[in-house]
Order: structure tokens, then sequence, then C-alpha cells
């Protein structure tokens, strides 16, 4: 019977991807520096995606993955085998890898790299000096659409293998016995030798591989007579056994008297899935690195007169969670850290190997907290290796440790919505309440404050599961670096910090591809050639700097490089000779604007065209999608010097601050993040250039637009002063004046994305409801005025 592995696929898919991120990580800091903790992390990679995709039934994947680890394991035994090429192909190998899981995400077989495992294997060949040895692949079914799989079909194991096992050592062929393991980098899923008696033994086979060839005990009989398979061995994917120590090859490759899995009929599909479940609770509880240490129970007081019960409360977590595991945390951290401690009392168990004496130590000089007691908790019965029923305090344990589960984000985007519809409901209960008698008022108004602040802490931690660390996208690119400082012939130092601040994920969703042309532009036109950096006494290595900071509540990320800079000049000269500005307009305009012009379409510099860059619609695109998610972009650079862009992000796009302005009998909402200020005047006593009227700001003069021309909104004409908005435009336009009729002031809203077909009209960036219930759309000016 082949068992149904489909319930882990979602599993296998994001286990596997990132695995293979790390992998590609490692190997390009690995050419930087080849440590041997970096080679080891690349060897546990490879080794995790090998079994997982063994146990799911993946033979593509899992022999290509065999082939890196193998590679892998060479580099281990002698570094000096590591230069460029090898780096080379394992990068090539990574990304068919990470090809191949992209398919099977699609519920698509993965496809043969037959090339790409040829060249794999003859480098594992020449380097190790004997032949690769074959990987063994579970019979299971993984993917949705089950498809019948007949006893000869290509790549099934040969009578005289384990049971259970299929595949081949190169593709397409039929494995036949496997041999024994030993060698390093070998098969991880090999067969045993022959034990006495005449039972194959699975002491050679890794307990974590996933290949279902070596899970017999030792001296256990895996084979009935005739060499037909009469038992499957069960296991759960790679990464949810319990962690081991991978520095020598009995851990990797099974050594006597290691823990073997377990072994069920094959025809028995219910004792396949408890057996499964077994695994899956023990290594649950294996994996929990400080279950070894004494548990203590520990009682505390915070003094009734403490005026910060939260900060004392908090510093005690602290101090408690220097010494080791905390455990059973009641009140809950979050509550803790609001003051909110019935009678003052903390509970906490604390898995330390400090006992009594050191845990009264640390929180002898905490102010107004006074330790009641600390004594060893009751300890839980041992849970037993075989019993199921016995794993459930292994579990109960497990669960309290691990405090995060995997959310998609298409869930997230609903709770999102659903939060800002009740914030939308909450404002228009406030609107309601406006209208009725003032001695009904207070009552009402004191229920939607109260709904209105819970509402709030909702959307807040929405929000706060949304927000994901900005390495999501900056961890792809030195890898990709990497790759253009080799096809450039170029030295590149790439150094990124902040990278741990957080965005919200539909934020750094658009930001991967805009981080990326700004890193090809850094190094494909801002870096001078090894030659040229050297004659204008630089270092021969070109170095492209990535830093993110907070600020308040914006988020910057800075791109600099140390190259030739920009020349304003030219990006003057070439935006007049596309008549994108007027000359007088290029006289005017200083430098730090000169740069902006580099963002209009067909704008560039560069001497050469190539694939990389320098056809002038780059920078458009990433400037509109930073403004398209409220953020800003600027340009600072220097001749010779160096080049910095900057990105000025919200940290979140789900709530924008508007000033709202009325024009005609319409309003519409103007983002805050792109007003520079307002002023009245009148329009009759306005100079005017070309038909165009100019409004005097600052030193200068701004041109005047009428938003109900803009947006052909019927408004009749009123004498004497009226307000002007004066807004950012473009590298182009730049600071603009919107006349307007009235400004009704600012508002906090819940941003909605336009549907079809208003998306399609240019200068409409969103729509929001106010508390009326009235809908406002959003405006994008810049692109307003040149629609």
């Amino acid at each position: 019977m082949t068992m149904d592995m489909s319930r882990y696929l979602g599993l296998f898919i994001s286990e596997a991807t990132e695995h293979l991120e790390a992998l590609g990580r490692d190997l390009v800091a690995l050419e930087r520096e080849a440590t041997a903790s970096t080679v080891d992390s690349m060897f546990r990679h490879a080794h995790s995606v090998k079994g997982m995709a063994s146990s799911m039934g993946f033979e593509p994947i899992a022999m290509l993955a065999h082939r890196v680890e193998d590679l892998v394991d060479a580099v281990r035994q002698d570094r000096k085998l590591l230069n460029r090429d090898l780096v080379d192909l394992l990068l090539s190998a990574t990304d068919t890898l990470t090809a191949q899981v992209r398919a099977v995400s699609s519920n698509r077989e993965p496809e043969q790299a037959e090339g790409l495992l040829k060249q794999l294997s003859t480098r594992v060949q020449s380097l190790t000096g004997h032949a690769p040895a074959a990987t063994r692949v579970a019979q299971v079914t993984a993917l949705k659409p089950a498809t019948p799989s007949g006893d000869d079909g290509e790549g099934s194991g040969g009578g005289e293998g384990p049971s259970g096992a299929s595949g081949s050592g190169t593709p397409g062929g039929n494995a036949g016995p496997a041999p024994a393991s030993g060698t390093p980098g070998g098969s991880a899923a090999s067969g045993g030798s022959e034990a006495p008696g005449g039972s194959a033994s699975g002491g050679a086979g890794p307990s974590d591989s996933g290949a279902s060839g070596s899970g017999a005990s030792r001296g256990e009989a895996a084979s009935g007579a005739g060499g037909a398979p009469s038992s499957l061995a069960v296991m759960p994917p790679a990464t949810l056994m319990p962690p081991r120590d991978l520095s020598g090859p009995d851990a990797l490759y099974g050594a006597p008297g290691a823990r073997s899995l377990a072994v069920v009929p094959e025809n028995d599909a219910a004792a396949s899935v408890a057996a499964l479940a077994s695994g899956l609770k023990a290594a649950a509880s294996a994996g929990d690195g400080k279950a070894g240490s004494p548990r203590w129970s520990v009682r505390l007081r915070i003094s009734p007169n403490c005026q910060v019960p939260g900060v004392r409360a908090f510093l005690v977590h602290k101090r408690l969670s220097s010494l080791g595991t905390l455990v059973d945390l009641r009140p809950p951290l979050e509550e803790l850290k609001a003051g909110r401690i019935p009678d003052g009392y903390i509970q906490v168990d604390v898995e330390t190997g400090v006992g009594d004496a050191g845990i009264q130590t640390a929180l002898r000089n905490v102010a107004e907290v006074e330790v009641v007691s600390v004594a060893p908790a009751v300890p839980e019965p041992p849970a037993l290796p075989v019993a199921a029923p016995a794993l459930d305090p292994a579990r109960a344990t497990a669960d309290a440790g691990s405090r995060t589960v995997r959310v998609r984000t298409e869930l997230l985007d609903y709770f999102l919505d659903t939060v800002g519809e009740l914030m939308l409901a909450t404002a228009r209960l406030r609107e309601v309440g406006k209208v009725l008698p003032e001695n009904t008022r207070p009552a009402l108004e004191e229920g939607v404050y109260r709904l209105h602040t819970l509402v709030k802490d909702l959307h807040d931690k929405v929000m706060s599961a949304r927000m994901t660390p900005l390495s999501l996208i900056t961890d792809r690119l030195p890898r990709a670096a990497r790759d253009l400082a080799r096809r450039k012939e170029r030295e590149v130092e790439l150094v990124i910090t902040g990278a741990e601040i957080e965005l919200d994920r539909a934020i750094l969703d658009e930001l991967a591809d805009p981080l990326l042309h700004l890193l090809r532009n850094c190094i494909d036109h801002g870096l001078e050639s090894p030659e040229e950096r050297v004659a204008a006494k630089k270092s021969a290595r070109g170095r492209v700097t990535v830093t993110v900071r907070r600020a308040r509540d914006r988020v910057i990320i800075d791109i600099e490089d140390d190259g030739r800079g920009m020349d304003p000049a030219k990006l003057k000269a070439s935006a007049l000779k596309r008549g994108l500005i007027t000359e007088d307009a290029a006289q005017r305009m200083a430098d730090r604007d000169a740069f902006l012009l580099s963002c209009l379409p067909g704008v560039s510099t560069a001497k050469d065209i190539t694939d990389i860059s320098g056809r002038g619609v780059g920078m458009d695109a990433v400037k509109r999608v930073v403004e398209s998610v409220g953020g800003t972009l600027e340009i600072d650079s220097e001749r010779g010097r160096g080049t910095v862009f900057t990105l000025r992000l919200p940290l979140t796009v789900a709530v924008v601050h508007l000033l709202l302005v009325e024009v005609g009998e319409e309003v519409f909402g103007l983002p805050i993040a792109k007003v520079v200020g307002a002023t009245e005047a009148d329009p009759q006593s306005l100079s005017k250039s070309r038909e165009t009227a100019l409004l005097p700001h600052g030193n200068g003069l701004l041109p005047v637009h009428a938003l109900e021309v803009l947006l052909g909104v019927p408004a009749a004409p009123k004498p004497g002063y009226r307000p002007f908005v004066v807004m950012e435009g473009d590298a182009g336009t730049g600071k603009v004046a919107l006349a307007v009729d009235r400004l009704l002031g600012q508002e906090e809203v819940v941003l909605k994305p336009l549907s079809r077909p208003l998306d399609l009209l240019p200068g409409l960036s969103g729509v929001t409801i106010l508390g009326s219930g009235r809908p406002v759309f959003i405006l994008d000016v810049p692109r307003l005025l040149t629609a």
C-alpha cells in the first residue's frame, strides 16, 4: 500500500524553501570566507532537503539534493577543493532545486535535471575518487492528484533493496542493492550491510534521512523470504526530527545503538499514521534544548504601593529569562507589560541549572518585588519511547515552549480588512451619536469610545502580526550582487545592516524589485571597473552598503555606493533633449532635484545599454512603487565619491493620514506625506507665465493648478481669497500649488484599493470611507498632473 503524504505537502514546501534560501546565502558567504561553520550549515540544509524530498517521494529533488550534499561533504573534508566554479555549480543546483520545489507547490511533478545531475555526479567522482551512492526514495504519494504507481516503474528499487525504497544513482536508472555506507558524503539513505541471520541492518542509515530503506532496528528483519518487502519504515519530514550534532559521520549516517524508526506492516494504514504521529511527538519532545535542566517554581509579589508595576514585572521577566527557559508564566507577558497583575502576584516555572540560590540572587536587587517562594517544580513523568500515550506530557512541554504558528498571508489580509470595516463602523456610530438628543449621548459616547479602544487594539495586534523583518528581501541581495559582479568582472563588497527592522508585509512584497534595481544601478552604473578605481586611488573592490533604520513611524533605507557618482548636468541635458523639462526650469533646478530626473521615463546617462540596466525605465518604476506605498525616494550624489538612494517608507499601508479638501460638492483626500503646506491667496492677484498662474512660496514661485480643472469637477468660481495646498510633484514638475475651495482638516483613515475599472484611472491611488459613510478618493498628484 502506498502511503498518502499529501497532508505534509504544505509543510514540505515551506521548509524546503527556507532551507534552499539559507543554502544560497551560505554559498555566497562561503565564497567570501570558507569557515567551518558555514560549510556545516550548508551540509545541514542540503541534508534536510534531501531527507524531506525522500520522505515525500520526490525523486528528482532528492537525487539533486543528494549530489549537492556529496559535494559539500567533500568540501568539509578538504576546504582547498572550493573554488568559484564549484560555487557556481552549487548555486545552479540550488536554483534548480528551488524551481523544482515551486513546481511541487503548483501541484506538478518536479522536472528531471539530468544534465545538471550528470555534472554534479562527475564532480563528486573527481573530488572523492568514487562514484556517488544511490538515492533511496520512499514509495509515497504527496501530490493531490494521486497517480497509480506500478511495481516495475522507472526508478523503483530492486527486489534485494530495502523495503519501501526506490530511486537510483543516475537519472532513470533502476536501483540495485544499496551499497554499505561508510564513505564520507555517501548516501544518507543507503542500506546497511547484512546482519547476522540474514537480516538487513539499519544502523548505517540516518534516522532523519527520510529514506525508508534503513529504518529497521539492528537485528530486526526488514524483508521476508525471497527479498519481498514486508514492512514500511514510516517517518516524518526530516526537519521535524530531533536536532542532532551533525559534526561526525556517525551522527549523520547512523551509529550502532542509534534510535531507529518505527516499523509497521505495510498493509496497515492506520498503524502507519499512528507511527508517524508517534515520531512527530518524539521529535517535538527531543527538540526542547532545555529539557534536561531542573525546573523551579517561582512565586513573586509586586508591592501594592508600586507606581510602575509593569516595569517591575518586565524587569523580573528579563532577569529570569537570562537564567534559563521560562515556562507557564502567569499572568502572560503582555499583561505584565501593561501592569495588569491581579493582587500583584506572579507565578512562573524556570528551567535553569543555577538553583534556588541563583534565582534569589538574580531577583535580590529588583525594587518593590518580594520573592514569596522558590521550590522545585513537580517533575513530569518521563515519556516512554514506544507507547504513544506516554508521549502526551512531552507534547505538552513542547507546546508550552513553542509559541509560533504559520499563518497564511491571505488570512492576515482578511483579518486586516475585517478590522478596517470595524473601524469604519465605529466611526459611523460616532457620527450617528452626534444627531441624538444631548441627554442620551453620554451613554452612547462611552460605549462607542470603549468599542473604538477595543477595535484599535485589535487593529494594532493584527498589524503587528503582519510586520515582517526586512531581511525577508535583503537576504536575497548578496546572491544578486555576487552574480552581477561576476558578469561585470568586478569585485563588490555588499554590507547590510538593520535588516531585523520590521515592515508591513504588504510593503515588503512591493519593495523586492525596487531594491534589486537600485542594487543593479549601483553595481552596473555606480561602481567603476577595478582599473578605474585603482587609477582614482580607490580600493579595487567596490562597496555597496544597505542601511535600514527606524525614525519614529517611518523606516528609512539607504542604498549607497562608493563609485563615480552622478552628473547633474548630464541628467538635465538628457531631460531637455526629451522635452521633459524647459531650459528655464533646468537653470533654476538644484542638484538634488536634478538627480531625481533619473526617475523620469527615458532619462539615462548610461553610455551602454545592457540587459542589466541603462534604458532609463527602471528608476521611474522604483519611484512609482515607493510612492504607491506612501513612501518617498531621495537621491544624493557627489562626483567621484558615490551615490545614496534613500527610501522613506511608512510602517504600514493599511492606515494613512489625509488632508481632506473640498472642490465643488466633492471631497478628496491628499496624502499628508506629500503635503508641504497650505496658504490663502487671491487668484486674481497672482502673476502669470505662459497662461499659468504662479503662487509665491518661500523664495520662489510655484505653478498653480485648479483641482476642479484637473478632475473635471463642476465648481462655480468664487471671488476673493481661496486656499492653496502646496504639494510635492515629481522630478520634472517639482512642487506645485493646488487651488481648492475649502480645507476640511486631517483624518486618519483605512486605505482600500481600487477595483476595476477605477484602478485604470490616472491620479487615483485608493479610496476610503469617512465616518459619515461618504466615500472619498485619495489622489496621486504627480500622476494626475502628467495624465
